[in-house]
């Protein structure tokens, strides 16, 4: 029998992180990164880092409503990343890195529009969330050097320094929600343990993005 699934497609700073996190996750089906809410066909990884194409750098999150919901992936989301940063995530700066979720369904845009205004302002500093939502149109899947980035190259600093403190984060938030066997052991315990150092770890834990 043919399984049920539904589209999700988020924004929220590098795509090798959201790709990471919801890859992760029970449910989720697939993960793929690329490029939408622009006005250029077709563009390429350098278009878009020109800043002039005005596309965001997104994951489109194939997943199984019966397994886990939109507002499972907005919670996952949310505390992922911070949406109150305009057109900025940690280090990475650009319009491409904006906050963004690109409704599939008008059932996801009020789910959506919902889930934020219930936000806590306080778990955010008192800060505003800018995070845009924005109707879904056209998804360009990003070249193939992108694709399981994080899975695919766990001694690149980038992956060490910002994906990995988000999947820490997702382990400790999110555990119950974990496919069997994500992040195998030497993602999980060399990357998190002997890399990072129980006490970096400790402190990554605890911050919030």
């Amino acid at each position: 029998m043919e399984r049920e699934t539904s589209i999700a497609v988020f924004g929220g700073g590098c795509f090798w992180c959201v790709e990471a996190v919801f890859q992760a996750l029970e449910g989720v089906v697939s993960v793929a990164s690329g490029y939408s809410g622009g006005h250029v066909e077709n563009p390429s990884y350098q278009m878009v880092c020109s800043e002039t194409t005005g596309h965001a750098e997104v994951a489109r999150i194939e997943f199984e409503p019966e397994h886990i919901s939109f507002e499972d992936l907005l919670t996952v989301f949310f505390a992922t990343h911070d949406p109150t940063t305009l057109n900025r995530q940690g280090a990475d700066v650009g319009s491409r890195y904006r906050s963004l979720i690109h409704y599939t369904t008008e059932e996801q845009k009020s789910i959506a529009a919902d889930y934020i205004c219930k936000l806590d302002a306080s778990e955010y500093g008192g800060n505003p969330i800018v995070t845009t939502i924005e109707q879904f149109d056209i998804f360009y899947e990003a070249e193939d050097t992108h694709k399981n980035y994080y899975l695919s190259n766990p001694e690149q600093m980038y992956c060490q320094f910002v994906i990995n403190p988000k999947v820490a984060k997702l382990q400790s938030k999110f555990g119950n929600k974990l496919k069997s066997g994500a992040f195998q052991s030497r993602y999980q315990k060399e990357r998190h343990e002997k890399i990072l150092g129980p006490l970096f770890l400790g402190l990554l834990l605890k911050s919030d993005y």
